[in-house]
């Protein structure tokens, strides 16, 4: 009997050293799941754009699609720092909820992503955010930028509006930290000691000057609704959850809420 109790446990002890070997050494395709595009391929996008390849070095390319404003007045620019998933492509059907208010959208693809060449490291990320705000920042004066994360690009977005000053920081579905979204689905390892990232959303919060609004929903499986209460204990006077009932991950522009309330932010002077 202990010698059975004895194996179970070894293949136990040899199935949670390799679950956590995996993790370390692959923890890239777990995280991130872009799609890459040929250099030559055209965007179809319906909504007047240009595209711009800005080379950072012999191996990296930055890659940056901007759209017009639809309507006048010109409010100014949204700077949107998108999810781990695919590329541009997938995430430019939200695009007309912010050019039909008058504002330019200008959204980059990480490394890897889409048509941007290069490998992925957390600092690589937090430079082109800095490149895309000098970018926008020769047409746009700072108080006409608006910073704008979904998902995994809210810590993008949250970090750069702690270094650079913004017309408001708008977050959709937010993590407190990159190893807080990995622990809720593994517990049973040191995530924190084994990430490569940490995408520390609250701590950069803590220094953006800018008004915070934060969009979630309480059925949030990926990024649970709790990410967003934590973040909320930090919110300086004038910052505020908009908290979407029965929202899920990817549905929140699906509820009249969601639209009305970013429709609200987008018109404020």
């Amino acid at each position: 009997m202990k010698k059975k109790i004895l194996r179970i446990f070894r293949y136990v002890a040899l199935a949670y050293v390799l679950g956590g070997a995996a993790l370390y050494i692959f923890q890239d395709a777990v995280l991130f799941h872009p799609v890459t595009l040929k250099r030559n391929q055209l965007y179809d996008f319906p909504e007047p754009h240009r595209e711009i390849d800005i080379p950072i070095n012999g191996e990296d390319t930055l890659n940056v699609v901007d759209f017009e404003a639809a309507a006048p007045p010109r409010r100014g620019v949204v700077l949107y720092f998108h999810g781990n998933k695919k590329n541009i492509s997938w995430y430019h059907k939200f695009i007309p909820y912010f050019t039909r208010r008058g504002y330019r959208v200008i959204m980059i693809d990480y490394p890897g992503y889409g048509k941007s060449r290069g490998k992925l490291t957390e600092q690589k990320l937090y430079n082109w955010a800095l490149l895309t705000y000098k970018f926008a920042l020769a047409s746009t004066p700072a108080d006409s930028i608006i910073i704008y994360g979904k998902s995994m690009g809210t810590g993008i977005a949250a970090y750069l509006a702690s270094v650079r000053d913004c017309k408001r920081l708008i977050l959709e579905t937010p993590y407190y930290d990159f190893p807080s979204v990995v622990e809720h689905y593994l517990p049973i390892y040191p995530v924190r000691l084994m990430l490569h990232y940490r995408l520390p959303t609250a701590e950069y919060l803590r220094q953006v000057r800018a008004p915070v609004s934060i969009f979630h929903g309480t059925r949030d499986r990926i990024v649970t609704y709790r990410n967003a209460k934590r973040l909320q204990k930090l919110f300086k006077p004038g910052d505020e959850l908009i908290t979407i009932p029965n929202g899920k991950h990817n549905n929140l522009f699906q509820f009249p809420e969601t639209l009305r309330k970013l429709d609200s932010l987008l018109l404020l002077p």
